[in-house]
C-alpha cells in the first residue's frame, strides 16, 4: 500500500466516520449537544466546532491561503446544522484533494503560519495525515462525552469502515 492510497482511503474513512457521527448526534436534544461538560465548557458542539476550524485551517495552508483565524475555535459557535453542513462539505474536498495529489506532490513541503503568528512547513502528505488524525481524536472526544450522558456512540472504527464501505481506488 502507497503513501497516497493511504491518504486517499484515510479521507475517505474520515468523512464516513464524520457522517456517522454527525448522523448519531442528529438524534439528541440540541441542549444535552451544548451542555458544559468538565474541561469542555461548550459541551460537544465545542469539539465539534473546534475540529471543523481546524479543518479550515489547514485547509487554507494547503491551498497557500490565509485563513484568518487567530485561535483554533469559531468566536461564536455555529448550530449543529450548520456544523454538519460544513463537515461534510469540507471532508468532500480533503477527499477531492486527496484524489489530486500523487506521491511526489505528497512530499512537498508547504510553508505556513500557526494560528499564533509563528512559522512552520510540513509535507503535505503529513498535513493530510494530521487533519485525518486530529479529527479521529475529536471524534473519541466526543463518544467519551457520549458515553458520559449515557449514549453509545455509533461505531467508527477503520476496520467496520473498511468492511462497510471498502474504497474502490
Amino acid at each position: 500500500m502507497t503513501a497516497l492510497r493511504n491518504v486517499r482511503v484515510l479521507t475517505r474513512y474520515s468523512a464516513w466516520a464524520s457522517l456517522r457521527l454527525y448522523n448519531a448526534l442528529a438524534k439528541l436534544p440540541a441542549t444535552l449537544l451544548a451542555e458544559a461538560r468538565s474541561g469542555r465548557p461548550n459541551g460537544v458542539i465545542g469539539i465539534l466546532s473546534h475540529s471543523y476550524a481546524v479543518d479550515l485551517i489547514w485547509k487554507a495552508h494547503l491551498e497557500g491561503k490565509e485563513h484568518g483565524f487567530t485561535s483554533r475555535n469559531f468566536g461564536t459557535i455555529p448550530s449543529f446544522a450548520e456544523l454538519r453542513s460544513a463537515q461534510q462539505q469540507a471532508d468532500q474536498w480533503y477527499i477531492a484533494y486527496a484524489d489530486n495529489q500523487d506521491e511526489q506532490s505528497l512530499e512537498q513541503v508547504i510553508p505556513f503560519k500557526f494560528v499564533d503568528g509563528g512559522p512552520g512547513s510540513m509535507r503535505r502528505g503529513d498535513i493530510l495525515l494530521h487533519i485525518i488524525n486530529h479529527k479521529t481524536y475529536h471524534r473519541g472526544y466526543v463518544a467519551d462525552m457520549l458515553y458520559e450522558l449515557g449514549f453509545a456512540p455509533p461505531t467508527i472504527d477503520l476496520p467496520v469502515f473498511l468492511r462497510d464501505e471498502p474504497p474502490e481506488l
